[in-house]
């Protein structure tokens, strides 16, 4: 553990290229603050690995030799609802983002990214926010537009004021304990408010919820 920090994000690599992972732990083993727990390269070993380690972010690539990263994430977060998932590929197919984010992917990454910015990104995603290349985020907001914004508005008429006051923090950005503290609520109830806006909005990730949000409130 660096000793920097008392607590590091633990870190699981799955990624079917034996150099990838190599420079992947080269990375981030000097990184502050995070440790990496373990490697697989397959989908099978993934949620095998994934269930004896517990990490904190489980760094997904989305092909596999025995299946999909999707899968994989959707299997992992059954076992392990708390872990977060961060989709680290090569790929920017729009069937294979919507099929990731429907998953539960917490965020979706493509290998280009630089070093700094792959280590700011499982820091956020660890603290719960939701990260999407900038690539991706143009992809998600047309599969929200694929929805006729009427039936978008009527759902999110639904909302009590408090629960869209939360979901606009979240689609600021922000952490379940930073929007905690912003309405000077317990991290708890926020969790609860959110629980109630994925059912109502019928999205399961906050990263739907938040580009949902988005798209109804275009500024400028």
């Amino acid at each position: 553990m660096n000793p920097k920090n008392t607590i590091s994000i633990r870190v699981l690599l799955v990624d079917d290229s034996e150099v990838v992972r190599m420079g992947l732990c080269a990375l981030l083993d000097g990184a502050d603050g995070i440790e990496v727990v373990g490697e697989a390269a397959g989908m099978g070993s993934a949620v095998k690995l994934a269930v004896e380690t517990r990490p904190d972010v489980v760094l997904l690539d989305i092909r596999l030799p025995d299946g999909m990263g999707f899968d994989a994430c959707r299997q992992i977060l059954a076992k392990l609802p708390d872990t977060r998932i961060l989709v680290l590929t090569s790929v920017a197919e729009e069937k294979l983002v919507d099929e990731s984010i429907r998953a539960g992917a917490h965020g979706y990454l493509l290998k280009e990214i630089n070093a700094q910015g792959l280590i700011t990104a499982i820091h956020d995603v660890a603290e719960g926010k939701s990260v999407l290349d900038p690539s991706i985020t143009a992809r998600v907001l047309q599969m929200v537009k694929a929805t006729p914004n009427s039936k978008n508005e009527s759902v999110m008429a639904v909302l009590s004021p408090q629960e869209r006051r939360v979901l606009a923090l979240i689609a600021d950005g922000r952490t379940n304990k930073e929007v905690a503290a912003e309405m000077n609520l317990a991290e708890k109830t926020v969790k609860n408010y959110l629980s109630t806006v994925f059912e109502k909005l019928h999205v399961t990730r906050r990263s739907q919820a938040a580009v949902l949000y988005a798209q109804l409130h275009d500024r400028p």
